[in-house]
């Protein structure tokens, strides 16, 4: 692990009774992080690849959390998290938007799902590693800008490791 997700998700200062999508959860490490902090609140760990799901929903099983709910979904198509609009008071994404193909339609989904006021932990490669190709990467700035030309403002930059960058957007 190149990033450590319970330091990250600890930035965003999230309260017990938050609610919490963390999108393209992969395995669970930002979920299961995210489900220990928000005990009474909620996770909707939504990942497409079905395969982590089966591996997401025993890592959830074995750290005892019963506020984390597992949705097969797709993050690039509006509606495709299946949550309702204003729903969740933060959004993880980490390790994801290099693999995005349509990002607006991305950030449009976190837009809507996320309430007036909330927050993005975004977290992504800021070094190419196993096997990455370095056109694939995402430049820390091209990334804030395209979430402030969809309504949010960074709010702050974050130490996310060595091989990575991170912030936290507000949505306006």
């Amino acid at each position: 692990m190149f990033s450590d997700p319970v330091k990250n998700v600890r930035t965003l200062g999230l309260g017990e009774t938050n609610i919490v999508a963390d999108l393209g959860a992969g395995t669970g490490f930002y979920s299961v992080a995210a489900g220990q902090i928000v005990r009474l609140g909620k996770v909707y760990a939504i990942e497409v690849q079905k395969d982590y799901l089966v591996k997401l929903r025993y890592k959830v099983a074995e750290a005892r959390l019963k506020n984390v709910e597992t949705i097969w979904g797709n993050v690039e198509k509006i509606g495709g998290t299946k949550l309702r609009d204003n729903l969740v008071d933060a959004v993880i994404a980490s390790n994801i938007l290099f693999q995005i193909e349509s990002k607006d339609k991305f950030i449009e989904e976190i837009k809507r799902i996320l309430k007036p006021g909330g927050r993005v932990l975004l977290i992504d490669w800021s070094t190419p590693v196993h096997g990455g190709r370095i056109e694939h990467m995402i430049p820390k700035n091209q990334a804030r800008e395209m979430f402030e030309k969809n309504g949010f403002t960074q709010e702050r930059e974050i130490d996310a490791g060595a091989h990575h960058y991170g912030m936290i957007l507000v949505k306006k």
